[in-house]
């Protein structure tokens, strides 16, 4: 889509930039080389760049009457695309909407915006470079408090600043070593091998710190991952149910009744969470239950959390766990133990001792049906959380997969690095310009084809 993206300059664009439902405003954004003539084709005049005008806009063919609109101008470079930029702010009905686009169409070397187009030029104008662009991306998607901080830190240049401050680092030894090219037949300076390999050493220990935090920066952009774990009918939908504060899942008294994984994605605490129904563990010949089964146990195994779950009845009444084998495969110190139906425990049963060990201090006593309890798990659940995003404030986070797997091939050269009387330093000045490209891809100062097609087009319209 954007193999030709600096050709595609030469046409201007345009699009909504609000939603184009039916509303009291709708924006319609317009970038390019021919901004001026739009204003002048909709017989507008007067128009000052960052000031808004109200102004009568007509069709340039029929010449009617569209709307009184706000125009507002951004003469380039000063605009979000680098560019010439209108905003159209007009009546946001569906029929002024269609009337301004389809005049927008006669005009000269316009057309409708491709996803992510608008972005794409910001790239391409050196307005954003790729984590930016990527921030904003986060941004427009953001649901969670964490998330909108994250967005805009990314946005706002905080990758993009300590990749640049990365890879001048990289650049200033690879000049040192260069000039040692220049002169073949002298021995390398001691100065210049203990300030090349020191620096190289320091940066890699950064690369690799960064590199430990990558998940809580994913984690935040997908949401912390807990699977709700435990035997047939021990509530655990009525306990997903309670959590979201909505029906997700069927509650039911037949054993068995989910056997697929039922995932809802909640806000906790200002954290993306999703919490994930899993199918009862159980012995069984069902082909479909036994599926289901086998998903909750992948699931459970690869979850942040797992919120074990039994049923307090069954456990006093038989004292049996026919689930052993599999909870004891998942649990660890990244657990809640639960016992739910607490309300159906009588007095009696209460006081005998294999109550007394189900109740126990490592489990949270709750009954899903009377909402009792359930206050105790949710704060256990906001305690792990925020333990898990504990100091994300206090550095730059990585949000993608591909800044991973840039900045580990980075590392790995680095890591490897050795730089002495007897190396040689081509070799060595190709090793340092090869990490110093990893690290420029990330940022897009190495234009790379391949990746931008799936970076801009993940945008709506209007961006």
């Amino acid at each position: 889509m954007f193999g030709n993206s600096k050709n595609n300059l030469n046409y201007t664009i345009y699009a909504p930039a609000s939603s184009p439902q039916k509303s009291g405003i709708i924006v319609i954004r317009v970038s390019g080389k021919q901004v001026l003539e739009v204003i002048t084709n909709f017989k507008c005049t007067n128009i000052t760049p960052r000031y808004a005008t109200l102004a009568k806009i007509y069709h340039p063919i029929t010449g009617t009457l569209i709307d009184q609109a706000i125009l507002v101008y951004y003469k380039a470079p000063n605009s979000f695309t680098g560019e010439d930029v209108l905003e159209i702010n007009i009546h946001g009905s569906r029929a002024v909407l269609k009337i301004t686009l389809d005049a927008l169409s006669k005009m000269n070397n316009l057309r409708m915006a491709e996803p992510g187009e608008f972005s794409m030029r910001s790239f391409i104008n050196g307005k954003m470079d790729l984590t930016q662009i990527e921030g904003l991306a986060d941004l427009i998607d953001a649901e969670t408090k964490a998330q909108h901080s994250q967005a805009l830190k990314q946005m706002s240049g905080s990758l993009r600043n300590l990749y640049y401050e990365w890879k001048q680092q990289l650049v200033k030894i690879l000049s040192l070593v260069e000039a040692v090219i220049d002169f073949p037949d002298e021995d390398i300076p001691d100065n210049v091998i203990n300030q090349a390999n020191n620096s190289i050493a320091d940066l890699a220990n950064k690369i690799t710190t960064h590199l430990k935090e990558q998940k809580k920066g994913q984690k935040i952009r997908e949401g912390l991952y807990i699977a709700i774990i435990g035997p047939t009918n021990a509530g655990k939908s009525s306990i997903i149910n309670r959590i979201a504060k909505k029906e997700v899942a069927i509650v039911s008294q037949i054993e068995g009744t989910t056997r697929d994984v039922i995932e809802v994605n909640l806000d906790i605490n200002g954290y993306p969470v999703i919490i994930a129904d899993t199918a009862g563990l159980r012995e069984s010949n069902d082909i479909l239950e036994k599926e289901g089964i086998k998903r909750s146990i992948s699931r459970a195994q690869e979850a942040d959390l797992k919120i074990i779950v039994s049923d307090a009845t069954n456990e006093i009444k038989n004292n049996q766990n026919e689930y052993t084998k599999y909870i004891n495969t998942i649990t660890d110190n990244k657990t809640i133990k639960v016992v739910n139906k607490i309300d159906l425990i009588h007095e009696n049963d209460s006081k005998n001792s294999k109550n007394r060990n189900i109740l126990d201090k490592n489990s949270i006593a709750i009954s899903a049906k009377e909402n009792i309890g359930i206050d105790k798990l949710l704060d256990e659940i906001i305690k792990y959380t925020n333990k898990y995003f504990e100091n994300i404030n206090h550095y730059p986070l990585i949000t993608r997969q591909r800044y991973i797997e840039n900045l580990s091939k980075c590392r790995n050269i680095l890591t490897s690095f050795s730089l002495n009387k007897n190396s040689d330093i081509v070799l060595i000045a190709e090793d340092l310009r090869v990490a110093a490209s990893y690290i420029a891809r990330i940022t897009g100062e190495i234009e790379v084809e391949t990746i931008l097609g799936e970076i801009f087009s993940s945008f709506c319209i209007g961006k």
